[in-house]
């Protein structure tokens, strides 16, 4: 039986392992991670759908637009299903707000809605005081601790396996599977030397804020997502900074960024903290190597390096991964 090995188990590595699943479903898939769900970066993050080419630098345009759709048609298509609830995706009107002008967003004509907010409507929601520019979205946020335990169960029905532990060395892997297919993030750095992949610390608090219905993501590190249960109120971007401890500091000014946009946040109770390190490459990886050492011959598919769009553009890139597995397996059996 063909064998794949996908090392990592965050919202990449599960969304590769599931289109695998789907394209060869006669491939047996085993993912092997340290963290499984609980661990990863995509656990914690606050997640709306807002793919942006500012966090996807060198890649080209038209293929970024296309894992934009591919990952809108998923996440939409979930929205309007009776799976919603299950797999945490809701549809929720969300704010862009900005001090310039945001032209033609990769999300822009694939969102269910998306207009430009009045000078008018600006001063009524008191978002004119801090911002020159609205926008009324759309679009479908995301609770990823429900989304990825969906994710996970839907590769185990389907006879996917899991294996728990960390990767020290991908020689381990030699004679053991016809096709690796790497979304280990940072630890790329260590399992395949890349260093141009870096952290980008983000941190966030999850409120208790029943009463807020709606999204602000603005370009001031302020944002607030709604989830199932809490509000993520976010949030920060620092490049290299390796450090996932809180900071009593940043959790400070992430408040009052917020307090200022939405006031009713002041009154809401602090339910937990959190830092997560997004993987920023410039650009994101997507692509076949074939890796020979002393031990033996490898074939790699990466996929990694999405940094703050690893939950929008998840859907997208792992059907392209699937596909460059789809051609390696077709070039192996042909020698």
């Amino acid at each position: 039986m063909v064998g794949v090995i996908v090392i990592g188990a965050g919202v990449v590595g599960l969304s590769t392992a599931i289109n695998i699943q789907r394209l060869l479903p006669s491939c047996h898939v085993t993912i092997v991670a340290e963290h499984i769900i609980e661990g990863t970066t995509s656990f914690g993050a606050g997640a709306i759908f807002r793919p942006t080419a500012d966090y996807i630098p060198g890649v080209n345009l038209e293929k970024a637009k296309k894992w934009t759709r591919d990952g809108w048609d998923h996440f939409s298509s979930l929205a309007m299903s009776e799976e919603a609830g299950r797999a945490g995706i809701a549809i929720t009107p969300s704010f862009m707000l900005s001090q310039t002008e945001i032209k033609d967003p990769l999300y822009k004509d694939v969102v269910f809605t998306f207009h430009d907010l009045s000078e008018d409507e600006m001063r009524k929601l008191g978002f004119s005081k801090h911002f020159k520019f609205g926008y009324l979205v759309t679009t479908v946020v995301i609770t990823t601790k429900i989304y990825l335990a969906w994710l996970l169960k839907r590769f185990l029905e389907s006879g996917g396996k899991i294996e728990q532990r960390r990767v020290v060395n991908i020689d381990e892997f030699v004679g053991r599977c016809d096709v690796i297919v790497n979304c280990s993030a940072l630890g790329s750095r260590q399992l395949f030397g890349d260093k141009t992949i870096i952290p980008n610390r983000g941190q966030l608090l999850r409120v208790k804020a029943p009463w807020i219905k709606y999204c602000v993501y603005t370009d001031r590190d302020a944002y607030i997502i709604p989830n199932q249960d809490l509000v993520a109120v976010g949030g920060c971007r620092e490049d290299n900074n390796f450090n996932t401890s809180i900071s009593q500091e940043d959790s400070k000014g992430i408040m009052e960024r917020c307090c200022k946009i939405c006031p009713s946040l002041k009154s809401a109770d602090v339910y937990n903290e959190w830092v997560g390190l997004r993987p920023i490459r410039s650009p994101l990886r997507l692509e076949k190597e074939v890796i020979k050492s002393d031990h033996g011959q490898l074939t790699v598919v990466h996929n990694y390096g999405h940094c703050s769009d690893g939950i929008g553009l998840s859907w997208g890139t792992s059907m392209e991964a699937a596909d460059l597995v789809q051609s390696c397996l077709n070039s192996q059996s042909k020698l």
